[in-house]
């Protein structure tokens, strides 16, 4: 739902904004609100976060993290990303959200207030600005959605999902048994 067209139209203005528990996003200048995440969404956040963490575990370069976090992707585009691994290095620790960079895995677990954001323009940032891999979490059809840089349609995986980063970390994510861990059928 996009707020007024008298909104913020920088990351000042959206930055300057006072804390109401909501995510603010600045999307190509245009100001975002979405309200909290319900249940299923965290639950299947948590789920795809320990298995994206086990993935990376020991492998140097490489962090974890999660929203919010305000990851500036351009003078008018600040995100809000669920889940996203980011490269770090051990000796120069990023200070500030703005010393991450562009991500290089970004994960959004759909919700029927930011499906269509997500699917659209979201995806459409993160391949300009070369996500290596963006992955939709579609809880109701039990599968994720890969895009990469070029890609003109997603990869569908529903079985599953293998992935490797720069630098040797890999991992697959078994997502029949991690969508019946988070919806418990």
């Amino acid at each position: 739902m996009p707020a007024s067209p008298d909104g913020p139209t920088t990351i000042a203005d959206l930055l300057a904004l006072p804390e109401d528990g909501l995510r603010h996003e600045l999307l190509g200048g245009v100001h975002v609100v979405t309200p909290a995440p319900a249940y299923l969404h965290q639950a299947a956040h948590s789920a795809m976060f320990r298995e994206l963490l086990r993935a990376v575990d020991g492998s140097e370069g490489y962090e974890v993290l999660s929203g919010p976090a305000d990851i500036v992707l351009g003078p008018h585009t600040l995100v809000q990303p669920d889940l996203f691994v980011a490269r770090v290095q051990p000796k120069h620790r990023p200070r500030t959200w703005k010393d991450i960079g562009v991500p290089v895995v970004v994960v959004e677990i759909l919700s029927p207030t930011s499906a269509s954001r997500d699917r659209g323009t979201k995806r459409r940032i993160y391949q300009q600005v070369g996500v290596a891999e963006y992955w939709i979490v579609d809880l109701d059809a039990r599968l994720v959605e890969r895009w990469r840089p070029s890609d003109h349609r997603p990869e569908i995986v529903d079985d599953a999902l293998a992935f490797a980063l720069p630098g040797g970390a890999f991992g697959r994510i078994d997502l029949p048994r991690l969508f019946t861990r988070v919806l418990g059928e």
